[in-house]
């Protein structure tokens, strides 16, 4: 008989069937690698590498509650963004936020997390560790106000900050930080300074989660 054409000994159809069943588990492999990569894209965003709202605040919370002590939520807010996309054109302020959003996710850290809410918007929670939480923020001021480079050369930004420190204010759930901290961000907007969330920040009127006054809210519909 033929070799090309004897049938295969149990080496080979062992070797066979290996190869038959490897297959689909490699077709399986590779779905399920498209799949965690689709999924990771709509956690996060492309521009800036942060999370997400929804991505974000269900990590912000866990780092929240496993960690009372040291935890620190911030809400970013760059300075006058649509003068910089009028002036410098849409280039540059893709460049300016994706420069904010390596410049938070380096101040937070690997354990922190970076979440971009929307425009300008950003939240970052994070640990204070050893650091002084004063001396923390002055840093993230700092960082926030660095030039950022573009085609057209180094373009000046700035961004307002607000704070709210869980384990001041005894409170640990995410909506009440976060509302805290949008009232100490919009109370120091374009000081150049952070600002600090107080016990009486957490009762002011939202709508839909957002502050009554900031733009998009009506007051006459305040709950």
């Amino acid at each position: 008989m033929d070799p090309a054409t004897r049938a295969p000994g149990p080496i080979g159809q062992r070797a066979l069937l290996i190869t038959t069943l490897a297959l689909p588990l490699t077709g399986w492999t590779l779905h399920a690698l498209t799949l965690h990569r689709r999924l990771a894209a709509e956690r996060r965003d492309p521009l800036t590498g942060a999370q997400r709202r929804a991505a974000f605040e269900r990590r912000a919370q866990r780092l929240i509650a496993r960690h009372r002590q040291d935890a620190l939520l911030c809400l970013v807010d760059l300075d006058h963004f649509k003068g910089l996309n009028d002036t410098h054109g849409h280039a540059a302020g893709d460049a300016a936020l994706a420069a904010t959003g390596e410049r938070l996710a380096c101040w937070a850290g690997p354990h922190g997390v970076v979440g971009r809410l929307g425009g300008d918007e950003f939240a970052v929670a994070t640990r204070t560790g050893e650091y002084a939480i004063e001396q923390h923020l002055q840093d993230l001021v700092t960082a926030l106000h660095k030039p950022v480079l573009t085609d057209a050369g180094p373009v000046a930004v700035a961004a307002s900050v607000g704070a709210a420190v869980p384990d001041y204010l005894g409170i640990h759930a995410l909506p009440a930080l976060m509302r805290g901290a949008d009232v100490s961000m919009y109370r120091t907007k374009h000081s150049g300074h952070y600002g600090w969330a107080e016990i009486e920040d957490l009762q002011t009127p939202t709508v839909n989660g957002r502050r009554v006054g900031r733009p998009g809210t009506a007051l006459e519909r305040a709950a």
